[in-house]
């Protein structure tokens, strides 16, 4: 199995496809494998590269907190180790926190930047409900009743419960330590990128669940109206785990905002 590692701390990645390369950065606490839905439409056409952030899955827990700007580095390091100078970016939740640090601190290995479900933090940032923050902190709950527990805030009402137990029994799999968990969201609250995402110039594509309670759909629209020339997609019927709740409409916008992004780089290379 593939490792790389960065300041000590081994990272797992692993890749699935052939053309432009495509990182995939996953949320707070999931591992890779929670790109099930999506990674095998985009390995169709695309070179996707995905790892475990630091505190779950197979790559090391360290000490924690894990700043924003740390699992950015831990990203470059998968990049370097796949041999990739510049990919398109798209993370999903704490993956697209780390994917505006990333664009911010490597400006020269985002082709495109695909950022969803997520926010920039900040005072500007708007918060999900106290009873959401209560339910994320899993304070006296086994993982089970934890990833149970936080359920009616990430996924729409009207979605099948069968995808929700199908997420569910992938979540139950690589269920991360307490600290490394913890680790990872101290890390989100320790990180604010609002007052910096305007200095994206990468083309960008912002999408958010209509419904979600996690991370509220305002926090996109701040994103989108701070980076230039970025696109927003509201997705209907969905909440914070657009894929499953929608996974059509989901993945829609991201194949086509691809597509143009690649016709585009052919057109300037031509």
């Amino acid at each position: 199995m593939p490792f790389t590692e960065n300041g000590g701390v081994k990272i797992y990645w692993e890749e699935e496809g052939i053309g432009a390369p495509v990182l995939l950065i996953m949320g707070l606490g999931w591992p890779s494998y929670m790109w099930y839905r999506t990674k095998p439409l985009l390995s169709k056409h695309y070179r996707t590269i995905t790892f475990d952030n630091r505190g779950v899955g197979r790559s090391d827990v360290p000490a924690g907190p894990y700043p924003i700007a740390r699992m950015a580095s831990d990203a470059a390091a998968v990049l370097d180790a796949a041999g990739v100078k510049n990919a398109h970016v798209y993370g999903v939740s704490m993956g697209g926190m780390i994917a505006q640090e990333f664009a911010l601190q490597y400006p020269n290995r985002v082709k495109s930047l695909i950022l969803g479900c997520t926010a920039a933090g900040g005072p500007e940032a708007k918060r999900a409900e106290p009873e959401v923050l209560t339910v994320l902190t899993r304070q006296g709950m086994t993982p089970e009743e934890a990833a149970r527990a936080i359920n009616p805030y990430i996924y729409h009402t009207a979605t099948p419960p069968s995808r929700l137990e199908e997420d569910l029994n992938i979540r139950l799999q690589w269920t991360p330590t307490f600290e490394g968990y913890m680790a990872q969201l101290q890390g989100i609250m320790m990180w604010e990128a609002y007052s910096r995402i305007a200095q994206i110039s990468a083309p960008t594509l912002v999408l958010h669940g209509e419904t979600d309670q996690l991370v509220p759909p305002e926090n996109g629209k701040l994103i989108a109206q701070r980076i230039s020339g970025s696109k927003f997609v509201i997705i209907p019927n969905a909440s914070h785990i657009y894929s499953t709740d929608q996974p059509d409409a989901a993945h829609k916008p991201v194949l086509e905002f691809l597509s143009a992004q690649n016709t585009r780089s052919a057109s300037d290379e031509a």
